[in-house]
């Protein structure tokens, strides 16, 4: 017999997320957007891209509702990266897809030499949420930018790319396609992302993944429980052992996991059981130290119930965190104002809502700028319904060409103005320069 009394969960109290709400507000109300003191391109130039842009219009928006109505997961994007190619071939670009050996990836360049900008594109949606990551706006919006930075790349002396990343879910693309090569005589890259604000600069995590694979010895559960060897034990012990960890973490840090695997039946003693970690930090070196923490603790929970432990790292790339460039967000605020926006400089709006994202991994070779758009409001989360629904609004449709037109305008600032260009670099080198990703967690 089933009761089902209680059944039902608690619905969780709204009272500090209102508090939030209010108190960004607030702040809000009172800051001023990011400036800028290099001159950028010049007027007739920022007019032709503005003109350019406006005539695109109606490719972008339709792009974007295309993609929100056929939403596709990471490394399956095959009708949206097509979509996305055709826009461009109609534009009159040469498009590549596999590149980096990924069979949802694209790169498109102008021709010509000199200094190389890339516009990223990401268009993988979430199960069951669809576009509940607003990626529809970041593609059409990139492509956009790219479009409109393109008519004017070769006669000021440089390229811009396209590249179109695939599976920023999870999956790493962007991780995938620099260790291919694909970014290698890149310069400095671009994107956006949508939000519940528009914000120049918003922290995002890094991560990494963690499977804590545990091995007892199977027994009967009641004849002979002391032949066994617990593995669900040590897994319960590490994740409580996590759970009691939070306490003693900087504030931005996140540790959240799932059990994956707690053995067969009751009357069995389990002899394997598993975890899934997600853990996320500011900084590169703040992940690592996380990363040993949790390892110790499943080291630790292995050794009091007798069982082995196998630690899985990372079965997609690891995340970094963003490393922000603020001379290059200053010439999107610029532009964003112009625009009837108003970008946040940091700060403002709460840096502990926010998630993860494979950009921070390229931040880390050159010089990159994510910043946020406005689509929905402000109680409105990421990965939601409610989110994917504000992707396909009007509000959506306008963040796409807003979008397109400060990354336009941000590519072709840097293209055209030399000074500003030296100052992107040298604020990138000062800020610890290149790193190298791929062995980093090593």
């Amino acid at each position: 017999m089933i009761r089902s009394e209680h059944a039902s969960p608690t619905p969780p109290d709204d009272s500090y997320l209102r508090s939030l709400v209010d108190a960004t507000a607030d702040a809000v109300a009172a800051a001023e957007p990011l400036g800028s003191p290099h001159e950028g391109a010049d007027p007739a130039t920022r007019d032709a891209v503005g003109a350019g842009i406006r005539a695109l219009t109606a490719d972008l928006v339709a792009l974007s509702q295309d993609l929100h109505a056929h939403p596709e997961e990471g490394f399956a994007e095959h009708r949206s990266v097509r979509a996305l190619g055709d826009l461009l071939e109609r534009h009159g670009h040469e498009v590549t897809i596999g590149a980096g050996g990924l069979e949802t990836a694209l790169v498109a360049t102008t021709p010509g030499t000199g200094p190389h900008i890339a516009v990223l594109s990401e268009y993988d949606a979430l199960p069951g949420l669809g576009h509940g990551c607003g990626h529809n706006v970041i593609c059409t919006a990139g492509a956009g930018g790219f479009l409109g930075a393109a008519a004017v790349a070769e006669r000021l002396g440089g390229r811009v790319s396209l590249i179109g990343t695939p599976a920023e879910e999870g999956g790493g693309g962007k991780e995938t396609m620099a260790r291919a090569g694909v970014f290698d005589d890149v310069d400095a890259v671009l994107m956006l992302h949508p939000f519940s604000h528009d914000i120049a600069m918003h922290p995002f995590l890094g991560r990494r993944q963690l499977e804590m694979v545990f091995h007892g010895v199977g027994a009967h559960a009641s004849a002979q429980p002391f032949m066994g060897r617990n593995a669900l034990d040590a897994a319960v012990a590490a994740y409580q052992g996590v759970a009691a960890l939070r306490q003693h973490l900087p504030s931005s840090d996140r540790a959240h996991g799932v059990f994956t695997d707690g053995g067969a039946r009751p009357n069995v003693v389990p002899e394997r059981a598993a975890l899934l970690f997600y853990l996320r930090s500011a900084q590169p070196d703040t992940l690592r130290d996380l990363a040993e923490r949790v390892s110790a603790i499943a080291r630790g929970a292995a050794e009091m119930t007798g069982c082995g432990v196998e630690l899985r790292w990372d079965a997609q790339p690891a995340y970094l965190p963003i490393r922000f460039n603020t001379t290059l967000a200053g010439r999107w605020s610029v532009h964003q104002v112009d625009a009837g926006r108003k970008p946040l400089p940091p700060g403002i709006v709460p840096e502990f809502l926010t998630g993860s994202t494979d950009l921070g991994n390229l931040s880390y070779r050159m010089p990159a700028i994510h910043p946020m758009i406005a689509i929905s409001g402000p109680t409105t989360a990421l990965h939601t319904k409610e989110f994917a629904a504000a992707a396909g609004s009007p509000d959506g449709d306008r963040a796409v060409v807003d979008g397109a037109l400060g990354l336009a305008l941000t590519a072709v600032d840097y293209l055209a103005d030399a000074k500003l260009r030296a100052a992107v670099h040298e604020e990138f080198e000062a800020s610890g320069g290149a790193l190298d990703v791929p062995t980093f967690f090593d």
